[in-house]
């Protein structure tokens, strides 16, 4: 359990690589004694790739029921996933919320320059924690990044799903296939 109040709390950070994510995400975990997942740590050993066709949505969509699981149960999680997109965040702090759980947004951003700089520095010492990137696909990158607004980052309120699902958890187990539709009844 965090020790932001007495509930259970998910800190999810959010920024693109290189911006200092994992750093932020472990001294969180080691602050507040919670666990920590990270895509990448199983990404390169798994698949040796990062997204190895689709499997990392896999990967997310596990990590999330299994965050769902803990938060249940009364303790805190740290997912360091980077989450790129608002519609990503608010399903997020939905399935957060249905746990009973507090949910806090840890944006994590550096100047372009050094982030670029970190990841290519990482990729060229420790290989095994992270994939190659090349300047296109920092560009790439960057144009994807949707900036949390500050609704997002104080927790406002919630936006209607998606057009075409009719809760956020519903498109939740859209966007990550093995993540199951979440509801409150599950922790009735």
């Amino acid at each position: 359990m965090s020790d932001v109040d007495s509930r259970p709390t998910l800190f999810l950070t959010v920024g693109l690589p290189g911006a200092g994510k994992t750093t932020r995400a472990k001294e969180l975990a080691s602050n507040h004694r919670i666990l920590r997942l990270t895509p990448d740590e199983w990404m390169a050993p798994l698949f040796g790739q990062s997204d190895a066709d689709g499997r990392r949505d896999i990967i997310e969509g596990r990590m999330i029921w299994v965050a769902h699981q803990v938060l249940a149960s009364g303790s805190g999680v740290v997912l360091d996933f980077g989450c790129w997109s608002a519609v990503e965040r608010y399903a997020i702090r939905v399935i957060v919320e249905t746990a009973g759980a507090d949910f806090v947004l840890e944006y994590v951003h550096t100047s372009e320059e050094e982030r670029r700089r970190r990841a290519t520095t990482r990729w060229a010492v420790a290989p095994d924690t992270t994939f190659e990137m090349t300047d296109a696909d920092h560009d790439r990158f960057l144009a994807s990044m949707e900036l949390p607004s500050r609704n997002e980052l104080e927790n406002g309120p919630l936006p209607a799903p998606p057009q075409g699902h009719t809760t956020w958890p519903d498109w939740a187990s859209w966007r990550w296939p093995t993540l199951p539709v979440i509801t409150t009844q599950d922790h009735a």
